[in-house]
């Protein structure tokens, strides 16, 4: 044998060392690369959900079906980052009792990567200090209570649209701009919905709010909101704020108009839905009601041609063409789903649930489809209330029109 084989075997059985070496550092590498918790792979990145399938909030539970249907689309498109996102949504009734029990399956028993969307204050109240002390995300609550933009009391939950206390200050404004001597009665949901905005009103009337004349309280529970509206209507109010969700509303706006009770009548924005509240108390009888936006109406003809909502309707037209377009739940479910979507996106293959947290609490300046023009998502590390922009509407006819600038609230760090 050539002499010179010799001197070739052992170099190369060296290089052979080396380029194996090299393979599994580059596979150590790629693997180092991916980091997860329980509830993402390489595969897959599971959500979970509470949403009031049945109950006296059941008219929110189109938002649980059009964030379905959303993910469903991203699935059919691939994913994000390759991965399948698979929601998990349970019925909670709107009971907190019932969201600590769904909660606590999601978590321990499905191992979902981060809580998503569920919707309502007292739920949302009742789960978050059990995720917060797992340090599970509670991402974009469905609740604008200023409890859950708290990034140091609470740095694992983020609500999603404009904080109560925010919209009642806007309300206040417009109350004073428009009613040099008001006497305003207000009917509230006994929670930190009606809590909530009910100061955000009070602290916008500022010295005025000795003008708020009558103040009723009612439970979820109760069967109607007549009597409220009637002792209301008795105080000789001429203003009439309405914090409600929308049986209530509903009810609300059709006693009133039976009474022939015609104050100025500012409706909350969790309940000025056309399809689930006007539609149901009667166009005519919510004729002149005046209420705050965020979001574009779908059933508004001046969006014809913007690109967002051509997205919008061309995705309801494949996933969900039995919606009524005219809710305003499924924009804001549409528009929720996207910016959780754009949050995973940012996440990359770091599926973490601290570096979920960071991705979401950096989205300044980002606008999903069914934001207002002005209005953007803007998040911060100190700043945990993602949308602080509102315009104001008024029902006339078939729809909303809006009016005025947008305007900022003043609850930013």
């Amino acid at each position: 044998m050539p002499s010179d084989v010799f001197r070739r075997a052992p170099f190369t059985a060296m290089l052979a060392v080396v380029s194996a070496l090299a393979s599994l550092a580059a596979a150590s590498s790629a693997l180092a690369q991916k980091s997860y918790d329980p509830g993402a792979s390489d595969t897959a990145i599971r959500i979970g959900n509470l949403m009031p399938y049945s109950g006296p909030a059941s008219a929110y539970a189109i938002v649980g079906r059009i964030e379905q249907a959303y993910f469903r689309m991203i699935n059919d498109q691939g994913g994000v980052n390759g991965r399948k996102l698979e929601f998990i949504s349970y019925d909670d009734a709107y009971s907190p009792a019932k969201a600590v029990e769904q909660t606590r399956r999601l978590v321990e028993g499905d191992e979902v990567l981060l809580m998503f969307s569920a919707m309502g204050t007292p739920s949302n109240a009742a789960i978050q200090k059990y995720l917060n002390g797992r340090g599970v995300p509670q991402l974009f609550a469905a609740s604008g209570a200023t409890r859950f933009g708290d990034p140091n009391g609470f740095p694992w939950t983020m609500g999603w649209q404009p904080p109560y206390q925010v919209e009642g200050r806007v309300y206040a404004k417009y109350i004073l701009a428009n009613k040099p001597e008001p006497r305003i009665a207000v009917l509230y949901q006994n929670d930190d919905l009606g809590r909530d905005l009910l100061k955000g009103l009070k602290d916008g009337l500022g010295d005025r709010a000795s003008q708020i004349v009558a103040e009723e309280s009612y439970e979820v529970a109760e069967p109607s909101a007549d009597n409220h509206i009637a002792r209301l209507k008795a105080s000789g109010a001429d203003v009439f704020v309405s914090i409600t969700t929308p049986k209530f509303a509903a009810q609300s706006i059709r006693r009133a108009a039976e009474m022939a009770w015609r104050p100025l009548y500012l409706q909350a924005l969790v309940s000025a839905s056309i399809g689930a509240v006007l539609r149901p108390a009667g166009l005519d009888n919510a004729q002149g009601l005046v209420s705050a936006a965020y979001n574009k109406d779908a059933a508004d003809p001046q969006w014809i041609g913007d690109p967002g909502m051509k997205r919008f309707h061309a995705f309801l037209d494949a996933y969900a063409p039995d919606v009524n377009r005219s809710d305003n739940s499924v924009v804001y479910a549409y528009g929720a789903a996207q910016c959780l979507v754009e949050v995973l996106r940012r996440a990359g293959d770091t599926l973490t649930r601290a570096n979920v947290m960071r991705e979401a609490a950096n989205l300044d300046g980002y606008a999903p489809d069914t934001l207002l023009p002005g209005i953007t998502i803007r998040t911060a590390p100190n700043d945990f209330h993602p949308i602080e922009q509102l315009r104001m509407m008024r029902f006339e006819g078939d729809h909303w029109r809006l009016f005025g600038p947008v305007i900022d609230g003043d609850l930013r760090n």
